[in-house]
């Protein structure tokens, strides 16, 4: 894993939700653009308050692309619940601080929109 975009999926998706925050800046700003709303706050404590209110399934993130430039980070991905089951796609960019932390978070979810093609029956139900 070589940016912090990666390392923060990689735990959370691992479970270990405080050690994920922990790689936030403690005021972090966010913003979850998911069908349902907009969920945008501050500070490392209600990030954790978010993670820790989702149901409990085996959710992955499944990333496709990552990029960088400079103090941002990028990633482009899909979503898998129980392993196999993708229940969408999100694309996610990051602000790096001077300290190595991420201070700035927006991330926006699709259940039905993917920005790469999709090799899926899922898809060829859609055509």
């Amino acid at each position: 894993m070589s940016y912090v975009i990666e390392k923060y999926y990689a735990t959370l998706d691992s479970g270990r939700l405080q050690d994920a925050t922990a790689l936030l800046a403690e005021d972090v700003e966010f913003a979850m653009v998911l069908p349902a709303g907009v969920n945008r706050d501050r500070g490392r404590a209600a990030m954790l308050a978010y993670l820790s209110g989702r149901p409990a399934v085996d959710r992955k993130h499944v990333l496709l692309r990552v990029a960088a430039e400079g103090d941002m980070q990028f990633a482009y991905g899909a979503v898998t619940e129980n392993g196999s089951v993708t229940t969408g796609w999100f694309v996610a960019a990051m602000h790096i601080d001077a300290d190595g932390g991420i201070d700035r978070y927006q991330v926006s979810f699709s259940a039905d929109f993917a920005l790469l093609p999709v090799q899926s029956s899922r898809a060829e139900a859609r055509r």
